[in-house]
């Protein structure tokens, strides 16, 4: 056995919606094990129709959520600190419905940059009421889902994205202040390429928060294109018997024209079979020169 090889959605197109099942098809041939979608939104796609096709691919399945200021743990606001709990809800439902056991993201909320926020000074009084606000929404999103038999991972990304959590050493004291089996961690060695300053090491501290991983180039190209050194980070991931999910995110494109915007999402312009599946094999191919499952 190894380790479940996925793929995201939003590689491909976004939102994912009925018209783009027959992907699944083409995924299942490059060689990937499940997909990671992004949690749909209302009437984005029939979850049940969703599941079935899942099925009839043999392809599992791992949700991504998708936080705004509006739905936000974090918030000053308790309206949208409500909203951001009953959105984490509504993925556990969603969760359920596609036949998915663990919903992973940025959880706590609180977008910089990409929502249009800058950052800005926070003072030490309002730091510790956001980690107070994250700890007690995802320990009632923890109870939600341990019901449903779903766990929660949290991810840290990096500065540009939120100014809650960064690096893994943040995202481990999280977990350990929420300290629920339904909740954990999310680790993307894209944000933690920005922000760790070992990510072996990072990966071998996580240990047993550890619920999915997403192994992203530093320039997020496809694997084995960019600086990240895999062997060691396969080896770190070995070293704390990761039995888990690893999902691809390849977004960026081959368009290095000058003015181009490489933070803004590009439908893919060409046909990415082959990359898709080079990449695929990369993964399970290291995973197998060092010990079969990671």
């Amino acid at each position: 056995m190894s380790n479940p090889i996925g793929i995201i959605t939003m590689q491909h197109q976004r939102p994912f919606t009925a018209k783009e099942l027959p992907q699944l098809a083409k995924w299942k041939t490059a060689g990937f094990d499940f997909v990671e979608m992004l949690v749909p939104e209302a009437g984005e796609i029939d979850l049940a129709l969703a599941r079935r096709a899942l099925a009839d691919e043999g392809l599992g399945v791992v949700l991504a959520a998708r936080v705004n200021l509006d739905r936000n743990l974090c918030s000053d606001d308790n309206g949208k600190r409500q909203a951001g709990l009953d959105y984490l809800a509504y993925c556990v439902e969603a969760a359920s419905q596609l036949g998915a056991s663990m919903v992973g993201g940025p959880l706590y909320g609180n977008p910089l940059v990409f929502a249009a926020r800058a950052p800005h000074p926070v003072s030490e009084s309002l730091r510790q009421q956001r980690t107070e606000w994250a700890v007690e929404g995802l320990k009632k999103a923890g109870d939600l889902a341990a019901k449903a038999k779903v766990r929660f991972g949290v991810e840290p990304l990096n500065r540009f994205e939120t100014d809650i959590l960064n690096t893994t050493r943040q995202g481990i004291a999280l977990a350990q202040l929420v300290d629920h089996s339904a909740v954990g961690l999310v680790l993307d060695t894209f944000h933690m390429n920005m922000e760790d300053d070992d990510i072996p090491g990072a990966i071998r501290a996580a240990g047993k928060h550890l619920l999915h991983f997403q192994a992203n180039e530093n320039h997020r190209g496809y694997l084995g294109t960019g600086h990240i050194e895999w062997t060691p980070v396969v080896r770190a991931l070995a070293d704390i018997n990761y039995t888990g999910t690893i999902s691809l995110e390849p977004f960026r494109r081959k368009d290095e024209r000058i003015g181009i915007p490489f933070a803004q999402w590009k439908a893919p312009s060409n046909d990415e079979q082959g990359e898709l599946a080079a990449a695929c094999s990369f993964i399970k191919n290291l995973i197998k020169l060092n010990g079969g499952r990671v």
